[in-house]
């Protein structure tokens, strides 16, 4: 198991810990209240900094009940933090747009994150015919 060294920039906010069999996402909470109105964006405060192992990102995402308890946004979605983004000053946030007047709470598990190794080095080869079958539609749905 691998260690990384985690700040938490508040003693009151809750330290971070797996969903006991639910997942290997992590869920992040707000460090500070904010209060939107419909049509805001803003960074909302996430309480710590992290030093990612090299070759190691972390992805954040909404959780699954954001958009329905807070009806906000997540504007980069998903968001990626590199290991570069490794101080004390680093601390990370969350960027969501309103779409409704809401409000979060100090301590509300507003969104998630997991880490990854980075993607790598790859070589594109241009080609006139690909291999593969037709599955129709966009993406997986298959709805065109």
């Amino acid at each position: 198991m691998e260690k990384i060294k985690i700040l938490y920039h508040n003693d009151e906010l809750e330290e971070l810990e797996y969903v006991d069999g639910k997942s290997d996402w992590i869920d992040l909470r707000a460090a500070e209240d904010v209060e939107f109105k419909a049509g805001e964006h803003k960074l909302v405060n996430l309480g710590i900094s992290m030093q990612l192992p090299k070759g190691h990102e972390a992805h954040i995402a909404p959780r699954s009940s954001t958009f329905k308890n807070y009806g906000l946004l997540q504007t980069n979605c998903p968001g990626i933090v590199d290991e570069s983004y490794c101080s004390n000053e680093d601390v990370w946030k969350w960027s969501v747009y309103a779409t409704r007047d809401t409000k979060i709470h100090f301590n509300d598990r507003v969104c998630q994150f997991r880490i990854t190794k980075k993607q790598s080095k790859i070589e594109f080869e241009k080609v006139c015919h690909l291999e593969g079958k037709s599955r129709g539609g966009f993406g997986s749905t298959g709805i065109q």
